[in-house]
């Protein structure tokens, strides 16, 4: 399985984000694709994700932060399912020397994305 995180807007405003997979075979329709590499210790303010969508990772390593000060890491291979479109939204910064290489993959809203939670998140 492909280790993901979600990353969502809580009915308290706040962005927050589950730890799952995305399930194995999942065909989700897509709008548009979008390839992009930022340079090595870059790092970004507070902000929304403009559409939901797919970011895959696939160079560099990088630490996500919500307003409530949760945190996780995305490494090579990992998808994120960015979908805090409203509210307080996210930051990132990057954590090693390499450039964030990355594929956007945009899906329409409320597509099944095939996200599987962890059981203990």
């Amino acid at each position: 399985m492909i280790r993901a995180y979600l990353l969502y807007t809580g009915t308290d405003g706040n962005s927050h984000f589950k730890r799952g997979v995305i399930a194995e075979d999942a065909l989700v329709p897509a709008e548009r694709t979008l390839f992009k590499e930022s340079p090595s210790n870059c790092s970004t303010d507070w902000h929304n994700d403009p559409v939901p969508q797919y970011v895959i990772t696939l160079s560099g390593y990088l630490e996500f932060e919500t307003k409530t000060g949760a945190k996780f890491t995305i490494h090579p291979g990992d998808v994120l399912l960015a979908t805090d479109e409203t509210g307080t939204g996210h930051r990132w910064r990057m954590l090693n020397q390499e450039p964030w290489k990355r594929i956007y993959i945009i899906f329409q809203k409320g597509a099944d994305t095939r996200f599987i939670a962890d059981a203990d998140m």
